[in-house]
């Protein structure tokens, strides 16, 4: 199985954001992806991004950068619970179209 890397990000690099990584990671693997996540700050984001290492990037705080080159999605819903299964089904368009 292929095996998907995000950085989740939000401003502190370490409580939301692994809250975030764990339920997207428990999310699609139900969804039938394998995901690795990092957490990271804002300020973090574009050197991981420009690392050639992650897929795709999920914040819960603004990103200072427009373009990291990788796609980019809220996951603000995490939080809230409002629109989290769009969030999921987001995510998970960005995966299949990366297996491609």
């Amino acid at each position: 199985m292929k095996s998907y890397n995000i950085l989740s990000v939000c401003g502190s690099g370490t409580v939301t954001s692994s809250m975030v990584a764990e339920k997207l990671k428990e999310e699609m693997e139900t969804r039938g992806f394998h995901v690795r996540t990092t957490e990271a700050k804002p300020t973090e984001a574009l050197n991981y991004a420009q690392s050639g290492n992650y897929d795709l990037i999920t914040h819960t705080s603004p990103l200072p950068v427009e373009d990291y080159s990788i796609p980019t999605i809220s996951a603000s819903s995490c939080l809230t619970g409002i629109g989290e299964e769009e969030f999921y089904e987001e995510v998970e368009k960005v995966l299949k179209a990366l297996n491609k």
